[in-house]
């Protein structure tokens, strides 16, 4: 046992000073030649006409499902491909052996799917027709949809299989054009048959013993005439995907999908990180399509930019000359392969069809949105609430105050280290008096020790993951020591951990207390890639393989349930996690991991957010300020400036680093900070609308620039610049010195306006702009209006009852539009009709406020409203107004009144009215009318 121990802390001080030096050790991690699934279909010849061919006679078309028998020409394996047809002309594409030697893991559709799969909106058997042709020699076999809004047809051909997706008569996704699918079917062993490490395979120290031999599977994915894909996160390569293959700008290895602690990663690269998505978008001018391949394994994926001779393709005979195409190659290790084909045909419709298979994601908590201050670890219950004072008295506003692994009784979670935090539900009662809240960190690794209630009764309930032989538990390392690990996969697990996070269960816990899923990836410090074993068994006899993107976000689901049923009624959670997978969206925020104070990282974290929010990912943010090293005060000041455009808003650090409080820097640096905190609060009615619409649509928070300008073709590969939601374009400043030059492209025949200054810029226009540190390029897109508050209190909680501000930016024709959502932030009951959503529109000089077509009559609407009666509008801002009036004329109610109206001038083009507190109420019909 001392043997153990002393072998344990060796290997913790390793992974310490791993972060310490802030390096990523490369060789802890797999390239794909060390990947041997991966190798062996990378190995295959692009271009080359595919070896699967369909058995004669196998196609049919029953109900919404084209399906074939596929065999290669050297088995005798059928393979069963189902072609499902959704009615928003979305396809599926599924497939696995038509008779498997042993089930194959296809539950990861029952973690993900609306109705765990089994009852997507699939098209009417009336919808589709199905022609059959040969030619060339070709049997072909195209099925259409009669009844779409749009003219779809998907084509298969038989020898060899491939399919096409058509859209207007013209290619837009194809499958197996180039001749990659690869499936390697389940079989018994052979004595000596280890072929290229198909059934044992060994890295570094550790060996994977492969009971089921090799089963993964691989399929090219071409995207015919576009140039530009996105997506798959999470990676820190640009938000434009570079290539990955055969060419000299890009990387020499495929983009990896496989959830992994990676202690300080390195920029500009395809490794894997802490999550996995394999969502990807490709846009082109004319329309964006998707692919989500949805597989919870190890996945690799290639990228490939090229030109195709479209007259001497068959599988493009369709169009001709030379196109533009993006050939991906998509590899994964286990389970069933299931692809969906989204067609567009622009972003907002890839996201509905999107929302069709998968929910979207929730209302937060509002205070989730606010300003979080994080490190590991705040000391003690005074060092906690000494920070909260510092905060009320240097006026900088903030929600939430976090614990980190050093809380709790020696690395015991759901406990407190009794000399450090006495009384917890004290401090909590002390934070809740300013509206503060306070997360906690849970991970899902329990520390082995008879004497600690947790993992006894969880190991007496069997509920850990097992080691390869089925019965023993999984055993490794992390911070407490020798560890087991919940398995989440388990149904009486969940349930069991649910009950964690009551207040009955969690001593110390109260109502206020939120939660901080880490090292869920799963992290094991003496496993193989700094992970579980591939061979540990799940519940069901799964191998880990099989489920370990999974693993994070069902850990993360568990908790998202726990805090969501611990209060009757219920109320929504917040749950913080470092890994997440396809839906994880739906129980909490997600950050990018363990970054670095430098402005490489502050500069990366751009396209990673973006990237993240194009994959589905909305609710996430970077370590502000970075996790690892010591920012200078210049460095600080600008992620803070930048970080308060970050759905998720967090300051955090490593316990090596030195305090950084806003406070510790001093003047001027606080005063800078505390204006980008400021800032984000004023706007928090503007981002909490925008989780609003995303909850409806699917429409990202944070949108690249090509999504609200999809013609501008000289923005899609641009991540300097982003939009947030469709009204604000941000510009931040990642370059280091006191005075900087950044160059703007203002895209469209429009109006954009400085927010701080109020000067107007027509567009199209590229310039450049002079910033010193207390700079910061933000702009309003003219025809929009932005809902703010103006009063600074030290919570959001506090700002419940608090006026609005709203702020008009006149487009060229003179109008604008824009929303306001409110619902109580905490409960459900919004879902019942509790809330105020207006649809505010300006033109012909006049502002008008009606209610949405959302908005239902209910008791709990009526109950919110009335909660609501005195909230008025406070202000009005109109900027860009071209003929100032004196007086306006406001009709709320049937009743008028005459106001008079105030300016300040910018310059002769672009005048500031502004309208001092025309009382009008958020809930009421009114009008506006400047004369």
């Amino acid at each position: 046992m001392l043997h153990r121990a002393i072998f344990f802390y060796l290997a913790v001080a390793v992974v310490l000073l791993a972060q310490v030096a802030q390096a990523v050790k490369r060789e802890d991690f797999k390239t794909c030649d060390q990947a041997s699934f991966c190798r062996r279909h990378r190995q295959l010849s692009a271009h080359t006409l595919s070896r699967y061919s369909a058995i004669e006679g196998s196609v049919r078309l029953e109900q919404h499902t084209l399906s074939a028998l596929v065999e290669h020409s050297d088995d005798n394996v059928p393979l069963r491909i189902d072609i499902n047809f959704l009615s928003s002309g979305t396809i599926r594409v599924r497939g696995q052996e038509d008779a498997p030697l042993v089930p194959r893991f296809d539950d990861t559709q029952r973690y993900v799917l609306r109705n765990e799969g089994s009852r997507l909106p699939y098209a009417a058997p009336h919808e589709l027709q199905l022609t059959s042709e040969t030619a060339d020699g070709q049997r072909v076999h195209t099925v259409s949809y009669t009844n779409s809004s749009l003219d779809i047809s998907v084509r298969m051909t038989e020898q060899p299989w491939t399919l096409t997706y058509l859209r207007e008569g013209r290619p837009t996704m194809q499958l197996n054009t180039k001749g990659l699918f690869k499936f390697e079917h389940l079989r018994g062993k052979s004595d000596g048959d280890n072929v290229d490490d198909e059934w044992e395979e060994t890295f570094r120290t550790w060996t994977d013993t492969k009971p089921r031999g090799p089963e993964s599977f691989g399929m090219d994915i071409s995207f015919v005439g576009y140039k530009h894909v996105y997506g798959i996160p999470e990676h820190t390569s640009p938000l434009l995907l570079k290539p990955t293959r055969g060419d000299s700008s890009g990387y020499d290895q495929p983009y990896r999908l496989y959830n992994l602690d990676v202690f300080e990663y390195e920029i500009d690269n395809p490794m894997s990180l802490y999550g996995s998505v394999p969502f990807m978008l490709a846009h082109s001018a004319e329309s964006t399509v998707g692919v989500l391949w949805l597989n919870a394994a190890e996945t690799w994926v290639d990228v490939t930019y090229a030109k195709t001779n479209a007259i001497t393709s068959f599988f493009r005979r369709s169009s001709s000359g030379s196109e533009s195409t993006v050939d991906t190659h998509w590899i994964s290790e286990s389970g069933v392969m299931d692809v969906f084909l989204f067609p567009g045909p622009d972003a907002a419709e890839v996201y509905r069809q999107y929302a069709e298979i998968e929910e979207l994601p929730p209302l937060p908590r509002d205070f989730a949105i606010g300003h979080h201050q994080c490190r590991w670890n705040y000391i003690d219950e005074g060092d906690v609430l000494a920070v909260s004072d510092k905060m009320h008295e240097h006026k900088i506003p903030y929600d939430v105050i976090w614990l980190d692994i050093e809380h709790t009784d020696g690395k015991r979670y759901y406990t407190w280290d009794a000399s450090k935090f006495p009384n917890p539900l004290a401090m909590q009662e002390k934070l809740e008096h300013d509206g503060h809240k306070l997360v906690t960190v849970v991970d899902p690794h329990i520390k082995r020790d008879t004497s600690y209630c947790v993992w006894d009764d969880a190991n007496k309930q069997g509920l850990f993951v097992k080691d390869k032989d089925g019965s023993s538990n999984f055993q490794g390392w992390c911070w407490p020591g020798d560890s087991n690990w919940v398995d989440s996969l388990n149904p009486d697990a969940v349930e069991w951990l649910r009950k964690q996070y009551h207040l009955d269960k969690y001593n110390g816990s109260s109502p206020n207390l939120f939660i901080w899923n880490d090292m869920n990836e799963p992290a094991v410090f003496n496993g193989p890639e700094i992970t579980m074993n591939k061979d540990a068994k799940h519940h069901g006899g799964w191998e880990h393989r099989d489920v370990h993107n999974l693993y994070g976000m069902l850990y993360q689901k568990a908790a998202a349930e726990g805090l969501r049923t611990r209060e009757s009624p219920n109320k929504r959670p917040f749950v913080l996690s470092r890994s997440y997978f396809v839906g994880s969206h739906r129980y909490g925020a997600i950050w990018t991991g363990d970054n670095t104070a430098s402005w490489e990282h502050l500069r990366a974290s751009v396209p990673m957010i973006l990237s993240n929010n194009v994959a589905g990912m909305h609710f996430v943010g970077a370590d502000v300020g970075g996790f690892f090293g010591n920012p200078d005060s210049m460095l600080l000041t600008r992620w803070y400036q930048l970080g308060m455009w970050y759905p998720f808003f967090r300051a955090h650090a490593h316990i090596d680093t030195k305090r950084r409080e806003p406070w510790i820097l001093g003047e001027p640096y606080l005063n800078y900070i505390r204006d980008a905190i400021r800032e984000r609060y004023r706007l928090l009615p503007y981002w909490y609308t925008l989780f609003r619409e995303a909850s409806l649509t699917g429409m990202p928070l944070v949108r690249p620039m090509w999504m609200e300008f999809p013609k501008e073709e000289s923005l899609f590969g641009e991540d300097s610049a982003f939009m947030v939601g469709s009204a604000i374009m941000v510009v931040p400043v990642t370059e280091s010195g006191e005075q900087q030059s950044v160059d703007i492209f203002f895209p469209q025949q429009e109006e954009w306006y400085d927010m701080h200054k109020g000067i107007g810029h027509h567009g199209p226009l590229r310039r450049s702009f002079s910033v010193g540190l207390a700079d910061t390029l933000v702009f309003a897109r003219g025809g929009s209006i932005i809902p703010t508050r103006e009063r600074q209190r030290r919570s959001s909680a506090l700002m419940k009852q608090d006026p609005f501000t709203l702020h008009i930016y006149v487009s060229r024709a003179g109008t604008a539009t824009g929303r306001l959502y409110v619902d109580d932030g905490e409960t459900y009951d919004y879902e019942d009709g509790a809330f105020i959503e207006r649809e505010l529109a300006f033109s012909n000089a006049t502002l008008v406020s009606r209610p949405s077509a959302r908005t239902i009559s209910s008791v709990a609407r009526t109950t919110f409203a009335k909660s609501m009666a005195r909230v008025r509008i406070e202000r009005i801002i109109i900027t860009g107004l071209r003929s100032p009036t004196t007086m306006a004329t406001v009709s709320e109610d049937g009743k008028e009144r005459q106001i008079q109206l105030g300016y300040s001038g910018y310059s002769a083009d672009n005048t500031e009215c502004v309208i001092r507190d025309p009382a009008v109420h958020i809930n009421s019909d009114w009008e506006i009318t400047l004369s």
